[in-house]
């Protein structure tokens, strides 16, 4: 029990009062020094994080092939479900970042920024091939063929301002690929981009020294005379998923291995030239996490941004880990933009890509089919790996071109109502680019890279 302390006791003994508030306060700075000590103890010890702390970071490294009972990795097919699922744990990836070289960062690669520039119309050299003559052209993006009435889109050339792009020629690319081969990993727009390189190239190689595989997770073109090839590696959340069959992956729970890309690894690790996208997938709603060393079917759920930054640290790991840059080439493709709204370059219009004809002169326009969010994050794990990947900034240049997609001429696997068929922009395709068209210039800054 506290003692009670009468006010003229208290002036009597006023002497005390210094030697009491001293203790008191001596007890203070030492609490003080405790805590500060404890804390300092925890910052520089990150494994030493509190059982109660439940929500603390923990660091994964990822790309382990067993378990943690030691069993072999199983991969993520179709049919794969969450037993159970969980609020996301805080779980991040772990992986080393590239040794810096004194002049090595990618900033100093290039005196000119051949990213940012202007489309000029150009129906002289373009387009660079006949779509009708390219055997291997994909139906989603055969836009003439599908009817598109103005051809416009197929006549611009990317004009870098105070410098120029190297010279486009065939038999140079593929004298850059001979002995090689060249991988291109990600989604459908990265399909594209594929699909814009075959047709680049194959008028120069003779149909019988030539060949295309099936339709596959890993397509591939060959061509014999170069002892090279061109191909596509189906893989749109870059991770172990079970959206990686190439025709199959329409599902209504999207789950993956945040920290395993070994699943597609062992497909590309072999290439010479690995040009990799991934952004679109990752728009579609949350995404379930399935960790390597849960065994028991727990899954938890996470937003698209944070999931991709999950695989995206999967994939730099791997890379970080395997890429020699004097024996193989790493690229990444910045996001492709949508022009969903055309408010936004048409205040007062409520339409979309469909009937548009010519591109967006409105320099540095940007357009919220382009994530910022997504872009730091993407920009800052490309950082960490420095000099190991060259980035192919498409997301610019290609903002302009809202008259590049296949609207409502490409071929449709589902079937409309009238309703929508009687309103075009209902389903007009504003994602996917027609070819020829925008993915070639892509080419072409690969090519201007290699």
């Amino acid at each position: 029990m506290t003692p009670k302390i009468m006010t003229p006791r208290w002036s009597r003994k006023r002497s005390h009062v210094p030697l009491v508030a001293l203790v008191f306060m001596v007890f203070i700075v030492c609490s003080i020094l405790f805590i500060e000590r404890s804390v300092q103890q925890i910052h520089n010890e990150p494994d030493h994080v509190p059982h109660h702390q439940e929500t603390a970071i923990r660091y994964i490294k990822p790309n382990l092939a067993r378990q943690s009972n030691g069993n072999t990795l199983e991969f993520l097919d179709r049919f794969s479900r969450c037993n159970f699922t969980r609020e996301y744990s805080g779980k991040r990836i772990w992986f080393s970042e590239t040794e810096l070289e004194l002049g090595s960062g990618r900033e100093d690669l290039e005196t000119c920024d051949v990213f940012k520039g202007k489309w000029v119309f150009d129906n002289v050299s373009y387009p660079r091939y006949n779509a009708s003559e390219c055997q291997y052209m994909s139906d989603q993006l055969a836009c003439q063929k599908h009817g598109r009435p103005d051809l416009g889109f197929q006549y611009w050339r990317w004009q870098p301002h105070n410098c120029n792009l190297n010279r486009w020629s065939v038999t140079e690319m593929w004298e850059k690929l001979r002995g090689k081969r060249l991988m291109f990993v990600g989604d459908s727009l990265n399909r594209g981009q594929w699909i814009s390189m075959v047709c680049l190239l194959q008028s120069v190689i003779p149909a019988e020294k030539r060949s295309m595989t099936p339709n596959a997770p890993l397509t591939i073109f060959r061509a014999e005379e170069y002892n090279a090839s061109v191909e596509f590696l189906w893989a749109p959340l870059l991770v172990d998923s079970n959206s990686d069959d190439p025709v199959n992956h329409r599902l209504d729970e999207r789950i993956i291995r945040p920290d395993s890309v070994l699943k597609h690894s062992t497909k590309w690790q072999h290439a010479d030239i690995l040009v990799f996208n991934s952004y679109l997938w990752w728009r579609q709603g949350p995404v379930k996490l399935l960790w390597t060393a849960e065994e028991n079917g727990f899954c938890e759920e996470l937003d698209g941004l944070g999931a991709m930054e999950l695989a995206m640290g999967a994939w730099a790991d791997w890379v970080a880990s395997n890429v020699d840059t004097n024996k193989k080439k790493i690229f990444f493709v910045t996001m492709s933009p949508t022009h969903l709204w055309s408010q936004e370059w048409e205040p007062g219009s409520d339409g979309n890509c469909y009937g548009q004809k010519s591109p967006i002169k409105w320099e540095n326009y940007w357009g919220s089919g382009s994530d910022l969010p997504t872009m730091r994050m993407v920009d800052r794990v490309l950082r960490r790996l420095d000099s190991k990947v060259q980035v192919l900034n498409v997301t610019q240049l290609s903002e302009y071109r809202k008259d590049g997609h296949p609207s409502i001429y490409r071929k449709f696997w589902e079937t409309f109502s009238p309703e929508q068929l009687s309103n075009p922009k209902s389903y007009s395709d504003c994602i996917h680019w027609c070819l020829p068209g925008v993915p070639d210039v892509w080419n072409e800054l690969l090519f201007h890279f290699l």
